[in-house]
């Protein structure tokens, strides 16, 4: 057996971590937001970058906002991470887990003294949650962020951009060249909680992802007229809300009817202009999200529901606007990144269970340039993206050392 075989991730201090991460943009109430770019975001990266210094890792941030560690030589490199922005109210360990149990894997390569053939780098991609633009640090490392995307992004609540990055102290014209050389990531592992119930309900303590769901934003926007509500029969009325609702009723019908059990149609955005009870909604903001592993029924489904939102309007005598906002495309994962992910596991007696991701990940986009692979580990209660998520330290600390193994595997592999 080879001397890195035996090595271990330091659970005392990767908890420590997650503990202090977790404190970044917590209010009194209890409420966790670390949207891109906020102070709250920058006050989190400052932290990280000092937590890899201080153990000797190089620290840098790329042109996107990345923030990247690095040990080891060699001209290409084995990379992990995940993210560090929240959604809205979010928990302690979506993304934060993935890159601070690869800060872990890090240090526990730099004290080891191991010198393999490629070096290793612990990533926080910017952006993953889409405040602005959905995966925008790992687009720009594969080189699929244009420079219109960031000089024209906003937030759902109007937020510009280009003026977060300057205040955070980054030229939002040169984002672009943190696009890395064909050939400099070798292999990409990311480490993440499932955020779902599966694995937990099956009793599996990994989870080897088989593929990642695409995904594509729309906006969609219905209009009509703006008349007393009292005075204004309901068969005369051009009503947006009637019609909106009656739109994501045949929507979610028609996802059901047409996609597969992997499907997911969600509405979590809605906006009305009126704002008044007393007069005929005559505006009315959908954020529409479709969801497959299957990228073409993804793209299917969209227009789809585009002819649809058509007839609902011409149904209800309203006019209809839709653009795609944003999107994901689907990707599997490596075979081989797979079956070193599952041999890692099993040699540390651990069970798996191959299964896809209904959920998105920078993985996804590294995956257009590398090799890549994800590890699940269990959701308490299929928990996420909400302040109570949680997974039982016992279970994070596997989760970490297979990702340490996959790594160090990927690491001293041939070619």
């Amino acid at each position: 057996m080879a001397a890195w075989e035996s090595l271990r991730i330091n659970l005392d201090r990767l908890r420590s971590d997650i503990e202090a991460l977790s404190k970044i943009g917590r209010a009194p109430d209890g409420n966790l937001t670390r949207h891109a770019f906020s102070p709250s975001y920058e006050e989190a990266r400052r932290w990280l970058k000092g937590r890899m210094t201080a153990s000797g890792i190089a620290a840098r941030d790329d042109a996107a906002g990345n923030t990247i560690g690095r040990v080891g030589s060699g001209t290409s490199c084995v990379m992990s991470g995940s993210h560090i922005d929240t959604v809205p109210d979010g928990g302690p360990l979506d993304g934060a887990f993935g890159v601070l149990s690869a800060l872990e894997c890090a240090r526990v390569i730099k004290e080891s003294g191991l010198n393999p053939p490629r070096g290793f780098e612990a990533v926080a991609f910017v952006d993953e949650e889409g405040h602005f633009v959905n995966c925008m640090g790992s687009k720009a490392m594969v080189g699929a962020l244009e420079k219109d995307d960031v000089m024209t992004a906003k937030s759902p609540t109007g937020s510009v951009l280009t003026d977060f990055m300057t205040r955070a102290g980054f030229d939002p014209a040169r984002a672009t060249e943190a696009k890395r050389k064909k050939g400099e990531i070798a292999a990409y592992v990311e480490l993440h909680i499932e955020q779902g119930p599966v694995l937990e309900s099956i009793q599996r303590p990994i989870g080897v992802v088989e593929g990642i769901v695409g995904l594509i934003h729309s906006d969609i926007t219905f209009y009509g007229e703006p008349d007393h509500a009292g005075t204004t029969p309901m068969d005369l009325r051009k009503d947006a809300f009637t019609g909106a609702c009656e739109f994501v009723y045949k929507a979610r019908r028609m996802a059901l009817r047409r996609g597969t059990p992997r499907t997911r149609i969600t509405y979590g955005i809605v906006r009305s202009k009126s704002q008044a009870s007393n007069i005929v909604p005559y505006e009315i903001y959908l954020r529409q999200e479709i969801r497959d592993t299957d990228q073409a029924l993804v793209n299917r489904l969209v227009k789809a529901s585009y002819r649809l939102a058509e007839k609902v309007a011409a149904d209800y005598r309203l006019t209809v606007k839709y653009e795609q906002a944003s999107g994901i495309k689907a990707a599997l994962m490596a075979p081989h990144v797979q079956d070193t992910i599952d041999n890692a596991a099993k040699a540390l007696g651990l069970a798996t269970h191959r299964m896809p991701s209904g959920a998105g990940h920078d993985a996804q986009v590294i995956a257009r340039v590398a090799d890549a692979g994800m590890i699940f580990v269990p959701s308490e209660g299929g928990r996420s993206h909400r302040r109570d998520e949680w997974t039982d330290w016992t279970l994070l600390e596997q989760g970490a050392n297979v990702l340490l193994q996959s790594v160090l595997r990927l690491m001293h592999a041939p070619g």
